[in-house]
């Protein structure tokens, strides 16, 4: 399994990176806005100092999730939770536009909003459709599929909130999303990537079935200051 160094630290990556205008910094710490999105990117070398300034914007934004192999956290901060995630990199054959798929915007973030807590495709928060190009899949007025790019990194750029309405699964429909959002960009000379939870079988399955290829295993660990 070879991976390019960049995606064992997606979060840090992008807000290092192409990201870096929507960072909350204090030292080598860097968070999303909370209502962007939930995570906390660390270097790789984790000091004391790292965890005290990890700790002052834990505190000002609430927990954060951090995306790396499993850690120990210092005295002042909690774990509160953490979970398998596998990380896949899309086949160059992946990208294929999509006449039915309409750009999604600030108007559409209610519909979008009701979609995800329906179908849980992971975080997705009211200002998450500032971090790329989201696209959608409506029947009679009504948005029943989406997916977009999250984190922008050097290279690479990760398609997130793939979901589909329970009414109108098994059409194929997140498969013609992913490959509409492959599209847009491979168009950007970057490569598609994603995550998905280590637990979900159907979803990994669906990868594989597009040809992706397993880049790196990790955790997300919630993480609090105390």
């Amino acid at each position: 399994m070879l991976t390019d160094p960049v995606l064992l630290n997606p979060v840090f990556g992008a807000l290092t990176g192409p990201h870096a205008s929507f960072a909350e910094v204090r030292g080598n710490a860097r968070r999303y806005p909370a209502a962007v999105a939930p995570f906390l990117g660390m270097p790789d070398e984790l000091t004391d100092a790292d965890w005290a300034d990890a700790a002052e914007l834990l505190r000002s934004g609430g927990p954060g999730a951090m995306m790396r192999p499993e850690f120990e956290v210092p005295d002042g901060i909690k774990i509160d939770r953490v979970f398998d995630l596998v990380q896949f990199v899309a086949p160059d054959d992946l990208p294929a536009a999509d006449p039915e798929a309409v750009v999604l915007g600030v108007d559409d973030v209610p519909e979008m909003l009701a979609l995800v807590a329906l179908t849980d495709p992971g975080p997705f928060r009211s200002r998450t459709v500032e971090l790329g190009t989201y696209l959608g899949i409506r029947r009679e007025g009504e948005l029943i599929a989406m997916a977009g790019t999250r984190f922008s990194l050097p290279g690479h750029t990760e398609i997130s909130a793939v979901c589909t309405h329970p009414s109108a699964r098994g059409q194929g429909l997140a498969t013609r999303l992913i490959r509409a959002v492959a599209a847009d960009i491979t168009a950007t000379a970057r490569t598609p990537f994603l995550h998905t939870g280590g637990t979900n079988a159907a979803a990994i399955r669906l990868y594989n079935s597009l040809g992706f290829t397993l880049s790196n295993e990790m955790k997300v660990t919630i993480v609090e200051a105390v």
